[in-house]
């Protein structure tokens, strides 16, 4: 049986995903600062994650733990790809053997276009600055746990 980690007990380097199909973008946050940044976006063919790249990401970083944002309705059902994004994070946590954290995650993309909109090259994927958005959410809402308790 596994032991339950307390995500406030962290203390060090978050990875965060933003689970596709076709691509996952990652971002580095760190629990000190409760910051994110982009880092990279891992190419997924046919669902199945180029798992050398995220191994390089793991390697690199040796994170404390990994966020995953769960795609939801805006009504907060489930969609199409809830249930692979959660299958993606349990395949973390073994492959890693790394707390996996989730977040209920809406419109991600669509905040990290319109932070990007006055980027020169606009047709550039953001999937690891929607993977910085999760990540920032999942850390600001640490933060609002540590103060309310």
């Amino acid at each position: 049986m596994t032991k339950a980690i307390d995500p406030q007990a962290l203390d060090g380097v978050i990875l965060g995903f933003d689970f596709g199909l076709r691509r996952i973008g990652v971002a580095v946050g760190q629990t000190i600062t409760r910051t994110a940044t982009p880092e990279a976006i891992v190419q997924s063919r046919d669902g199945k994650p180029d798992w050398e790249h995220i191994s390089r990401l793991f390697e690199t970083w040796q994170p404390q733990a990994v966020v995953v944002g769960l795609p939801m309705r805006l009504n907060g059902e489930e969609q199409a790809l809830t249930q692979p994004a959660r299958k993606f994070g349990q395949r973390l946590s073994g492959r890693y053997h790394t707390p996996v954290f989730y977040i209920e995650e809406q419109l991600s993309s669509i905040e990290a276009e319109q932070r990007n909109a006055g980027a020169k090259n606009t047709t550039q994927p953001i999937d690891d600055h929607a993977a910085q958005i999760i990540l920032e959410n999942w850390l600001d809402a640490l933060t609002t746990q540590k103060e309310t308790s």
